[in-house]
């Protein structure tokens, strides 16, 4: 099956959009591990509740650009051709580069996914007065 000519144009742009961000994710993961480390210091430290509540959103935003990264490398390396055709796609997701690519997009979306549910603390409201 081919591609009609804007469907390429479309995927070729895409592939560059997602060549910039996967090229991003060594510094994203170093950002994930700086802030995750920043949140732990300050636990031990005893840090009020808003402290750790910004960190901990801090952590969270680190960890949405990182998975959105990991993702975006899963497709630069199945390439232009999976972008419309499933079939393509499919059958690079098979290969043992992108298998790896693939579970660590996976392992940090599971990470910010825990995250949100037990790492950030909420911050109590404050009466109305």
């Amino acid at each position: 099956m081919r591609l009609a000519k804007q469907d390429r144009t479309k995927a070729r742009e895409d592939l560059a959009q997602d060549r910039e961000r996967a090229d991003r994710l060594p510094d994203l993961l170093r950002r994930v591990a700086e802030a995750e480390q920043a949140l732990d210091r300050a636990r031990e430290q005893g840090a009020p509740v808003e402290e750790l509540h910004e960190l901990g959103l801090e952590l969270d935003a680190a960890l949405t650009e990182a998975t959105r990264a990991a993702y975006a490398r899963e497709r630069v390396l199945i390439g232009v051709k999976g972008y419309a055709d499933r079939l393509q796609r499919r059958k690079r997701l098979a290969r043992p580069e992108i298998k790896q690519a693939t579970q660590v997009a996976e392992q940090l979306l599971t990470a910010r996914e825990a995250h949100r549910l037990h790492g950030i603390q909420t911050v109590p409201r404050s009466p109305a007065v």
